[in-house]
């Protein structure tokens, strides 16, 4: 133990002489005994961290910058915290008794996840705008919803054999948090304590249920729902990596959320791919035609962007639904964005939580009207006219509102079809107390709207993708499945009782 607190003065040594001679802020006292123990032991953590902004400024010089250049949101933060770097004790000691996993550790009230809540004492705008927002609350308009659970349960539950008959095992915890919680987030507890063995020494630590997980709409352990480090990984949290395509592909891949498989594909992916190289992702504000020549997806979501001549185009927004008039995944049919980030509330005409029942109609009053969807239908164009003139955003948008009304049309006649097949008792819904998609046909006419009309509706908003909309995962296979389930009923219906 002596030898370890030694090599703890010496690394505190370093880092003092390192800052000064570098010019860098000075961290704070409980700052850098966090980084004289985790420079060896988490050598990752740490040079992750000295690359940061956190690390490069403080939150005095950050808030004496002005317009909109300015990345700090709050008006004041506390005295103690304006003149040192943001590190690990900033975070990790924010708040203690408001988290439920803090745990004392080397003197210190320690937690180790840190939420949007600790984040709002310098982002509090960034903060209150992504509660506002449905990934925010993925993690509850999830799982607080009859109808995906039984989605999840056909995904996850295990099929195992049962006396030589096809039976199933329900999923655990630990399949559900690396599967549809991976991204939507878990909810997170403390389920005790463990003693560990580390290099100096036995420490104990807490036990956290759902951990480890950077889900956009995690459940946290001071109540919080989110995770900022979703799209800012720790412990860079860089503006960088938030505006590349790559962050959002870990979630939107597909084949249920096709877009960066159709953002690849695309004449914007495609110039995105030749010229990223020569953009600068670190401007703030953005300028369209100088830092980026094509959008990325934070560039029509999230970003606030800026004209050759500084005139605002869009403004930053982490409420990301304040572009999108259309939630065009999914759910059997597209239909106008919900109001409420929390959709767990929402009932149709059948009673189901869910914003369209299964004969297309809408439950109107949980969601935008038309002026609403003009504001964010404007919103979302403004992004577009950087680019492009007007004849190509209304040829574009008038292409891409024929798209909805021809995949709404098609899933409404597939799920006609099925709705004879579960009226014939030919498969069980969840009406009659089962599962409507774990049997064959049922799968067949979910695949139908969930993989192929889903790439139909993103290859149309996202102005290309090309095949996405015809062959690769488009209209030919969603024809085909919907002629798969009028052969399968029509086959049925000949055969004897």
């Amino acid at each position: 133990m002596k030898t370890a607190f030694a090599f703890v003065i010496f690394v505190f040594a370093v880092l003092a002489i390192l800052s000064d001679a570098r010019g860098e802020p000075s961290v704070s006292g409980s700052t850098e005994e966090c980084i004289g123990c985790h420079v060896s032991t988490h050598p990752g953590i740490v040079e992750g961290w000295k690359r940061s902004r956190h690390a490069a400024t403080t939150p005095a010089e950050a808030m004496k910058v002005s317009g909109r250049a300015r990345k700090i949101s709050s008006g004041d933060v506390p005295e103690d915290l304006k003149n040192v770097a943001v590190g690990c004790a900033e975070c990790h000691l924010m708040r203690p008794r408001a988290h439920t996993d803090t745990f004392e550790h080397n003197g210190y009230d320690v937690h180790v996840v840190v939420s949007p809540q600790d984040c709002a004492v310098c982002h509090v705008v960034e903060t209150e705008q992504y509660g506002r927002n449905l990934m925010a609350h993925a993690y509850g308009n999830l799982v607080n919803n009859d109808v995906y659970r039984m989605l999840i349960s056909a995904v996850n539950d295990t099929p195992v054999m049962d006396k030589g008959r096809l039976a199933i095992q329900p999923s655990n915890a630990a399949t559900d948090a690396e599967s549809c919680l991976y991204c939507h987030g878990t909810r997170l507890e403390v389920t005790g304590k463990q003693t560990r063995e580390t290099t100096v020494g036995e420490m104990e630590f807490p036990v956290i249920a759902g951990w480890p997980n950077g889900g956009v709409g995690r459940v946290n352990l001071d109540g919080s729902v989110g995770s900022c480090s979703a799209c800012h990984t720790r412990h860079e949290f860089s503006i960088s990596m938030a505006r590349k395509p790559y962050t959002c592909k870990e979630c939107h891949v597909g084949p249920d959320v096709p877009a960066y498989k159709v953002y690849a594909a695309s004449k914007h992916g495609n110039i995105y791919s030749a010229k990223y190289q020569d953009w600068n992702f670190k401007n703030v504000p953005w300028t369209a035609g100088k830092d980026f020549t094509a959008p990325t997806c934070a560039v029509c979501h999230i970003s606030e962007v800026v004209g050759l001549d500084g005139e605002i185009v869009s403004k930053r927004t982490h409420e990301v639904k304040d572009r999108l008039p259309w939630r065009i995944f999914g759910l059997i049919y597209a239909h106008p964005h919900p109001r409420d980030a929390d959709t767990s509330v929402i009932r149709n005409q059948q009673g189901l939580p869910l914003p369209t029942d299964f004969g297309g109609g809408i439950a109107e009053k949980y969601l935008m009207n038309e002026q609403e969807r003009a504001e964010a239908q404007k919103a979302m164009q403004a992004t577009c006219f950087a680019c492009h003139d007007g004849s190509w955003v209304d040829g574009h948008w008038e292409r891409f509102v024929n798209t909805i009304e021809q995949t709404n049309a098609a899933a409404l006649t597939g799920t006609h079809i099925m709705g004879e097949i579960w009226k014939r008792g030919l498969a069980v819904n969840h009406e009659k107390g089962g599962n409507p998609f774990d049997e064959y046909i049922e799968r067949v006419w979910s695949d139908m709207w969930l993989f192929y009309g889903n790439s139909v509706r993103f290859a149309s908003a996202m102005g290309g993708g090309g095949d996405y909309a015809v062959f690769a995962d488009g209209r030919y296979q969603m024809t085909k499945a919907i002629r798969e389930l009028d052969d399968w009923l029509a086959l049925r219906k000949k055969l004897p009782k």
